[in-house]
């Protein structure tokens, strides 16, 4: 039975984590079977961002965005989502406002 190792976030150094980020973009590009120029020209960058992206040394935040999008990873960034949720006082808010009764029918 093979055990999942798990990774202490926390302990790594930031030039660790882009290491492991690069690592998995390059996993993701292979996978897929494709070159780093190839995903250069579906990102609208240059092959050498690509490279210090795998790297883990260097590129911008919407430079991996691009990469991702081109290898069709934008999910992973499904854990940012911000989901609102009301607190307790502002749904009786809503609740205290919401009709109890409906009017009486106009004359005309």
């Amino acid at each position: 039975m093979m055990q999942k190792n798990s990774i202490d976030w926390y302990s790594m150094s930031d030039s660790a984590l882009l290491e492991l980020i690069g690592l998995y973009i390059k996993d993701c590009r292979l996978k897929q079977n494709k070159t780093q120029q190839q995903v250069a020209e579906s990102a609208g960058i240059n092959r050498s961002t690509v490279v210090l992206l795998e790297k883990g040394s260097g590129g911008t935040l919407s430079s991996l965005i691009q990469v991702l999008r081109a290898l069709q990873q934008l999910h992973i960034l499904e854990i940012f989502k911000v989901e609102q949720t009301l607190s307790p006082l502002q749904i009786a808010k809503l609740e205290k406002n919401k009709r109890q009764r409906a009017s009486r029918n106009q004359k005309k």
